[in-house]
């Protein structure tokens, strides 16, 4: 039988208590791994053990696949009503609003975000995404076309069936949220795999799903390793669709095996190094309140944070001196303290991963402007840190370092920070400041990006879609656009003449 985790929070911002299965969740119901093995989930604050959980394998995979496809074909799919998923959705944004508060203290405890952040954002945006796609659940349609006298030709969009969903772990809840909202207002069934290092808030998911009145085997959550569990979605025959949101190496891995076994479709959301031009005509204290966000947000753990930070010549004095002042003044520590803005890193492994991106930036020449050392004497913080006087090959300008290190750098030239912006092999975000709005949308519109924020950065909304250019991705997340990634669309043609012309 599968461990429960109890767990007592005392804390200034939070009170409470927390008891779930720490199960896999297949078709139902909470079980051991077939291998009855464990991983175990760390606290980021101090490395300590918090519980075991259930490990996944290629085995649980097989038999998630297997009492999915059996509740696509019988009870969910096409036999479930727009209207009935619609009403499920529902149920499970009201579930998870009624948990609202223990559902940040798991996110803050598991992945090291503040408890403020996690309410404020995670939450409450994971809700909204749940309520947006039960609104879309009844409207699934297609379209009639006219051919020819004799003929009626209409399409269906219909459900794939078994899907796979692979989710990060720097916004679990969240990442979590944006998959399975249009998955199963679609009428899909899932197989879902979270980080093992943050898979809390979907295994206390797996308890909501279940209240929310989902049938058994509509939503299967199987916790594990990337190469065991991953690999077995992306490998698996009998799943149709794959969605991952990470790293782009991991995201070629996975393409890769789709492409080799049965072609299965793909969405990705993956990394990005998102510019950040700062113009001369830009307010300058709005600018650096935002440019703070765009790095420093989720610790810089967050795939669109906007690391490459190009200044104007003429306002790059008065930026630095700001964004410096506003960034020692961010509080570093307990994700549960008071004010606290920045909590760890996720893991000793993310914490050293960043840690080595600093000690390039030094190596190259660059100047370590601020921070750049760990905060405290446990856990996985780490100070905001700003690096200046780079060159645009460094590694620390050129590659993702998911980490609160922001590299400052000048420029003169509107055409100029146009082509570096777009230097790089990533695609996924960028953000513009300047009162002058014609030459805040022209360079916007020449930014080679998914998104482009103007005066404002790290923008989300359920309604507006999200995904990237070159390698940061294929397919969008959010809006009506995500729709596209979970139905088929099927052509029907119906001759009313008895001869075929």
């Amino acid at each position: 039988m599968p461990q429960t985790f109890e767990y007592t929070f005392d804390t200034p911002v939070y009170k409470g208590k927390t008891s779930f299965s720490t199960g896999l969740y297949i078709n139902g119901q909470w079980v051991d791994g077939s291998k009855g093995t464990t991983i175990d989930v760390i606290n980021p604050t101090n490395g300590q053990l918090v519980t075991k959980i259930s490990e996944g394998t290629k085995e649980d995979v097989d038999l998630a696949v297997v009492a999915a496809q059996k509740t696509f074909d019988t009870v969910w799919g096409l036999n479930t009503p727009g209207t009935r998923r619609a009403e499920l959705l529902n149920n499970l944004g009201n579930l998870m609003q009624a948990h609202f508060d223990e559902l940040a203290a798991l996110e803050a405890l598991d992945n090291g975000k503040t408890f403020g952040w996690a309410q404020d954002v995670d939450v409450t945006d994971s809700i909204a995404t749940i309520k947006y796609y039960a609104g879309w659940a009844d409207k699934i349609q297609g379209k009639t076309i006219e051919t020819t006298a004799g003929k009626l030709v209409y399409t269906r969009h219909e459900p794939i069936g078994v899907v796979g969903q692979i989710i990060p772990w720097n916004f679990p809840l969240m990442m979590m949220a944006w998959k399975i909202g249009p998955a199963l207002a679609t009428g899909n069934c899932i197989i879902l795999k979270p980080s093992e290092f943050t898979p809390l808030t979907a295994i206390r998911m797996s308890h909501l799903i279940q209240e929310a009145g989902f049938p058994p085997g509509v939503v299967n959550i199987i916790p594990g390793y990337g190469t065991t569990v991953g690999a077995a979605i992306s490998e698996h025959p009998h799943i149709d669709k794959v969605a991952f949101t990470g790293s782009t190496l991991v995201g070629r891995k996975i393409m890769e095996a789709a492409a080799r076994t049965n072609l299965k479709n793909v969405t990705l959301e993956l990394g990005g190094k998102s510019p950040n031009i700062i113009f001369d005509d830009a307010d300058i204290d709005q600018a650096v309140r935002f440019t703070s966000h765009g790095i420093f947000w989720n610790h810089g753990q967050a795939c669109c944070a906007g690391s490459r930070i190009y200044v104007h010549a003429k306002v790059y004095d008065e930026f630095l001196t700001k964004f410096t002042d506003k960034a020692k003044s961010l509080k570093v520590g307990d994700p549960f303290g008071l004010d606290t803005y920045q909590g760890p890193q996720v893991s000793q492994i993310q914490f050293d991963r960043i840690m080595s991106y600093i000690d390039s930036g030094r190596q190259q020449g660059a100047t370590l402007h601020l921070g750049g050392e760990r905060h405290g004497s446990e856990g996985y913080f780490i100070k905001p840190t700003i690096f200046t006087d780079t060159k645009p090959d460094m590694r620390i300008v050129q590659e993702e370092i998911f980490g609160p290190v922001g590299v400052v750098i000048r420029f003169e030239d509107d055409d100029d920070v146009i082509n570096q912006a777009n230097d790089t092999m990533y695609g996924l975000a960028a953000a513009v400041f300047s009162k002058n709005i014609d030459r805040a949308l022209q360079v916007a519109h020449k930014l080679k990006a998914g998104t482009a924020w103007v005066n404002c950065i790290n923008q989300l909304h359920p309604q507006v879609p999200f995904g990237g250019f070159k390698q940061s991705g294929i397919g969008r997340e959010l809006g009506e656009y995500a729709l596209e990634n979970y139905t088929a669309v099927k052509a029907v043609h119906v001759n009313f003449s008895l001869s075929v012309k």
